[in-house]
């Protein structure tokens, strides 16, 4: 039997799965308010099957706050969380905002004020060095968290939960990195945790004794000289004494140089984190990161390792996910790849969440359930990449009949590029999710039809289709680079597909993220596997360091060169950091602000735009990694000579997996 979906409670709350929505800054409410798109968003996903939706963050005042969050600092607030709360009850979820103030991680540019920390200590994500808060100021700042409490219980929320995870302020006043204070505040872990537990007993004195109150804590914070699960242990049996009904339990700080969401983390490599946790305390405890499948969540509460699990972005992905499990239908949830362009790179940007993966996401009030068409139409679209199977499966479900007519022997196109890096095989889910959505809604999926312009004109003017799409993507650029005869020269997209085979010494023209996924997908060749490093560390064979050195340190020299004055200019900020890390750990060489002038048998001459300088760099493999261009000369063929004719996807321009996809979903819909 299903422990997933079995009931349970934390406190008073009684939930009807173990399911928890766990927070995510989403950037919906500009002005605070709750508004219809942050309604139909959670109400979607109550709608879906969540046990508990947790809000968040919800500022507890401006000076800790963020671009876009919903707010609980003022009591004009309450009628439009009263709308909130109530839409979620109605479809059968409960949930807790997550009080939120985030000291030193605060940007003044957003707030117009400085922000506050237990000492000030300079922020790494800012840049700015907050205000130590005196004792006085702090007062305010947990009377802000109490009153805050007390809105959302007049509002019918269902508990709160406090953020004192990520490096927020809380989280700052825990760690002796970010707490240098000398009074009752700061010293050893005891009174670091003592503004953490102040917070706690002041809600608890505002809300009464049966509200529960949910605490997220950092399981490691991951930032060297800061806390470990020993300490977090420490902290979550104090919070038990206090009161706290659960924990939920993420992992390290946003300064972190430990991924904690990117693509290449392992699915549920956290979940030790909690386990650690639940193994101290005796309230519930919510296992969090990159837990993305129902069968996977299964397997970490069957083990014991906790007692809920947290998922976000796999709600992000697919707001029915729980429903579909429940059913016996887990091959139909779209899939959370981790890519984060939607998600956290837009908000870095400063943009309302979106996903690459569903359209739809944010914009569930704006779209209304896709409708169907009363003017049935046969479609052909040419590409079974990501743009073409989209259009096709929307289309599809409007009732149209498609047909696919697709090249090569398989689906997804140039997801199979993206998932060749090592960590990043996750596109290939959404390419299976594509292809099995559009299979069972009666898409006719054909392989090996080169189309052409006769074939394509033939089938219309014989009444097989009333309109064509092409999606036939794009292609990698040949630069107008001398290249020596008897040069081995390949493009990086052939060697990611396996269809080319490099030398030992490789050089990589273009550092953009063709080039560096390239890059890291050579770096892996000749070091050793997982099922090999577990293996010698049950044995104790070799050193740490040594295991270190044959996990990074393969069989290639590669070096990779870029003309502007950065690699991977064109990565989403919340996966570039981790891949340059991966570069430097696997010892590529980047040489950016290189020119490269003549591809030679022996290597690359280039020219450094530093100093002038000319050099050969040793080569017996030349990767091209320079860009794509549109593959559009079947429109260019056919414009003018069929009325129903349209492009998607890189076949109108080359661009992000999310902006292809966006702009096919769009296309079905019309």
């Amino acid at each position: 039997m299903s422990i997933l979906f079995s009931p349970a409670q934390i406190g008073t709350l009684q939930l009807r799965n173990r399911i928890v929505m766990t927070p995510m800054h989403l950037g919906y409410s500009p002005m605070g308010e709750v508004n219809d798109q942050l309604v139909e968003f959670y109400r979607a996903r109550a709608r879906g099957g969540a046990g508990l939706i947790v809000v968040g963050g919800c500022g507890i005042d401006r000076i800790g706050n963020a671009f876009g969050m919903t707010q609980l600092d003022e009591d004009r607030y309450i009628p439009g969380l009263r709308r909130l709360v109530d839409a979620i009850h109605a479809e059968g979820a409960k949930i807790v905002p997550q009080l939120y103030q985030a000291g030193r991680y605060a940007h003044s540019a957003l707030t117009g004020q400085l922000a506050v920390a237990p000492s000030a200590i300079p922020s790494r994500l800012t840049r700015e060095t907050p205000e130590e808060l005196t004792e006085e100021k702090i007062k305010e700042v947990i009377s802000s968290f109490a009153n805050a409490a007390k809105r959302a219980q007049s509002a019918g929320f269902d508990g709160v939960e406090i953020i004192a995870s990520a490096g927020y302020l809380i989280s700052q006043f825990l760690s002796p990195v970010t707490n240098q204070r000398t009074d009752r505040y700061g010293g050893d872990l005891e009174g670091r945790m003592t503004f953490g537990l102040e917070v706690v007993e002041a809600i608890r004195e505002a809300v009464g004794s049966e509200f529960p109150i949910i605490v997220r804590v950092a399981g490691n914070d991951f930032v060297p000289g800061s806390h470990t699960n020993t300490e977090s242990r420490a902290f979550c049996q104090a919070l038990e004494k206090a009161g706290v009904n659960a924990l939920n339990v993420t992992g390290g700080w946003h300064e972190t140089q430990v991924p904690q969401l990117t693509m290449n983390v392992p699915p549920g490599a956290y979940a030790y984190l909690a386990h650690g946790i639940k193994t101290a305390v005796s309230i519930p405890v919510i296992a969090c990161n990159r837990i993305n499948t129902p069968e996977l969540a299964e397997g970490i509460l069957q083990e014991g390792l906790a007692d809920f699990i947290g998922m976000a972005r796999p709600l992000l992905a697919d707001p029915e996910l729980p429903n579909k499990a429940m059913s016996g239908q887990s091959e139909r949830i779209r899939p959370c790849i981790g890519c984060n362009q939607g998600c956290l790179d837009y908000i870095f940007r400063l943009k309302p969440v979106s996903c690459l993966v569903n359209a739809e996401a944010g914009r569930e009030a704006e779209l209304g359930p896709i409708s169907q068409t009363t003017a049935t139409q046969q479609i052909l679209v040419v590409g079974a990449g990501a743009a073409g199977m989209e259009f096709a499966r929307v289309s599809a479900l409007r009732g149209h009949k498609v047909t696919i007519w697709e090249e090569s022997g398989r689906t997804g196109g140039q997801l199979a590029l993206a998932a060749a890096p090592p960590g990043r095989q996750d596109f290939l889910y959404f390419a299976n999710y594509l292809a099995n959505a559009c299979r069972e809604l009666g898409v006719k999926i054909q392989h090996s039809i080169k189309a052409t312009p006769d074939m394509i004109l033939s089938a219309v003017q014989n009444g097989e289709f009333d309109r064509v799409v092409l999606a036939t993507g794009a292609r990698p650029i040949a630069p107008s680079i001398k290249i020596e005869e008897g040069a081995e020269v390949v493009q990086a997209w052939d060697v990611l597909l396996g269809r080319k085979k490099t030398g030992h010494n490789v050089v990589i023209v273009g550092g953009g993220a063709v080039g560096v996924d390239t890059a890291l997908f050579l770096a892996e060749a000749g070091t050793i596997d997982s099922q090999t490093l577990r293996f010698l560390m049950l044995q104790q064979a070799e050193t740490d360091q040594e295991l270190h050195r044959l996990l990074t340190q393969g069989t290639k020299k590669i070096t990779v060169l870029e003309m502007a004055k950065e690699i991977g200019r064109d990565i989403g900020p919340s996966t570039r950091w981790s891949m340059l890390a991966d570069l430097k750990r696997y010892k590529v060489n980047c040489l950016s602000k290189h020119t490269v002038l003549e591809i030679r048998k022996d290597g690359v001459l280039v020219e450094s735009a530093n100093d002038g300088v000319q050099k050969v760099i040793p080569a017996d493999t030349v990767i091209l990694a320079v860009g794509s261009c549109s593959q559009n000369e079947l429109y260019s063929a056919l414009q003018g000579k069929l009325e129903n004719l349209s492009t998607i996807g890189d076949a109108a321009k080359p661009r992000k997996v999310l902006d292809a996809v966006h702009e096919a979903y769009a296309e079905g819909r019309k």
